[in-house]
């Protein structure tokens, strides 16, 4: 669980959450700490937020703290970029990590280090929180490096 200097240039929006269904996650992030939802009435974990629970539909499961550390599930060489900000920053790779710690639950997120490095599944991966305080509406991301 550590700090990265930035990863992703200046000049991307902010993350939305319109809604603030995710808000908990978000607020986890700037403070370094991973947060997905675990239901309370039946213990399903799951992630991005919603307002209720995916198998057993009870409102409003909480959110939890776990470990930002999981394994690489799938992935993928991205050549094209998303948003203009990107132009001069491909390729870069994209991670579907599972958590362990969460049910195995999976988010995606973007490997660090060489974009041509070989990527391997099951690798084993940390958080690195990456906070942008100086971005109009400051926000943090939660990148994946191999340990």
């Amino acid at each position: 669980m550590t700090e990265t200097a930035h990863y992703l240039p200046a000049g991307l929006p902010a993350p939305l959450d319109e809604e603030r269904v995710n808000a908990p996650y978000w607020q986890g992030l700037t403070q370094g700490v991973l947060r997905v939802q675990r239901c309370a009435a039946c213990g399903t974990w799951q992630f991005g937020g919603e307002w209720l629970c995916h198998h057993c539909h009870a409102f409003d499961p909480p959110w939890v703290e776990v470990a930002p550390r999981g394994r690489i599930f799938s992935w993928e060489r991205v050549w094209h970029p998303v948003h203009p900000a990107l132009k001069e920053r491909g390729p870069y790779l994209a991670v579907l990590v599972e958590l362990p710690e969460a049910g195995g639950l999976r988010m995606l997120g973007n490997l660090l280090g060489d974009a041509m490095q070989e990527v391997t599944i099951g690798a084993e991966v940390e958080g690195v929180f990456e906070h942008h305080a100086a971005a109009e509406v400051p926000y943090s991301l939660l990148q994946w490096r191999r340990t």
